[in-house]
């Protein structure tokens, strides 16, 4: 019923008395009345007039799966979409999903995450009501030692979709961390179910540092919010449907060649790295060298103070700035 009232509410410009809404939906007043109140309680701001009826002032920052399917309804991925209040990693419920058989395009959004976690499991903090935390389902059919590229696929559909709604320059870190002024705004975390040769699904996990205010000081120096960097304060789920209406053409791309040759010259365009001095981290182990980009395949090409260059594969090494984060 929630979701028939806020359309209702949202297609009328003015009030709506609680008489049509009882009879357009077969309930009683009681029940119209309770079901305005758990919406107020979800964020909605709802203003209620006698002998007028209810008035939607304003859209509201949720995200519930009335909301989503609004804002997704001409989309292919974001469908079906599940929202949880609070849940323990949106890609461990999208795994969940995928193994009880959730199509391509499945999303799985909550409002904070009590597990979230980043590369190399380290922990990715969630806040509720400020950040966007979500995942997705594909089901590509392709070998399983190409899925990684779909992490920089990714990461291209996030920033376009960022600078989008925000018009923020939004830059890759090579592979996948979204960055703006020279701090991490987005993480991607890409998990995979497959054996031999044959890929059973992929979830790409994505989170977008939104609407913070302050970080905790341990990140402080290399994490950012797009709140930060504008100034603005941004509707969450118009942010995950740019994200989505990007990344469906880049997705199809990719499905196309299974390999980054129709979206390389856009991702080297958006590289934070290109042309600059980095430094190649592996356990026990570190070098310098100057990105000069990467191949079709994802793989970071450097050129080492010996002359040559060097194929970086994404997973196996960390890469950093020389002089900072980027």
């Amino acid at each position: 019923m929630k979701s028939e009232i806020i359309r209702k509410l949202k297609e009328t410009d003015g009030y709506v008395s609680g008489q049509h809404l009882c009879e357009t939906l077969g309930v009683s007043r009681t029940a119209v009345w309770k079901t305005i109140g758990r919406l107020r309680d979800e964020g909605y701001r709802i203003e209620a007039v006698r002998n007028r009826g209810y008035r939607l002032l304003e859209t509201a920052d949720v995200l519930t799966e009335t909301e989503c399917r609004d804002y997704l309804a001409d989309r292919w991925l974001g469908n079906p979409v599940y929202c949880f209040g609070e849940t323990d990693s949106t890609n461990i419920r999208a795994k969940i999903l995928a193994e009880k058989g959730a199509p391509e395009g499945t999303l799985v959004l909550a409002e904070s995450q009590t597990a979230g976690k980043g590369r190399r499991g380290r922990s990715w903090v969630s806040p509720p009501g400020e950040g966007l935390w979500f995942s997705l389902v594909l089901r590509p059919n392709i070998r399983p030692s190409v899925t990684p590229l779909l992490t920089l696929v990714a990461a291209m559909a996030v920033a376009a979709g960022i600078e989008d709604v925000t018009g923020l320059p939004a830059r890759i870190k090579w592979p996948n961390d979204i960055v703006i002024s020279g701090k991490k705004v987005v993480g991607i975390l890409t998990e995979l179910s497959a054996e031999a040769q044959e890929t059973h699904y992929v979830v790409v996990g994505i989170g977008i540092n939104v609407n913070m205010t302050e970080f905790p000081e341990e990140i402080r120096g290399t994490a950012t919010s797009l709140y930060l960097e504008s100034g603005n304060f941004f509707n969450r789920l118009s942010i995950v449907a740019a994200v989505m209406k990007r990344m469906e053409p880049y997705y199809k791309s990719y499905m196309s060649t299974c390999n980054l040759e129709g979206l390389h010259e856009e991702y080297m365009k958006r590289l934070v790295n290109l042309n600059r001095e980095v430094m190649i981290l592996e356990p026990g182990k570190e070098r310098r060298g100057v990105c000069e980009g990467i191949d079709r395949n994802g793989c970071l090409l450097v050129r080492g103070e010996n002359g040559n260059v060097e194929r970086v594969i994404s997973g196996e090494v960390s890469v950093r700035g020389i002089y900072g984060y980027v």
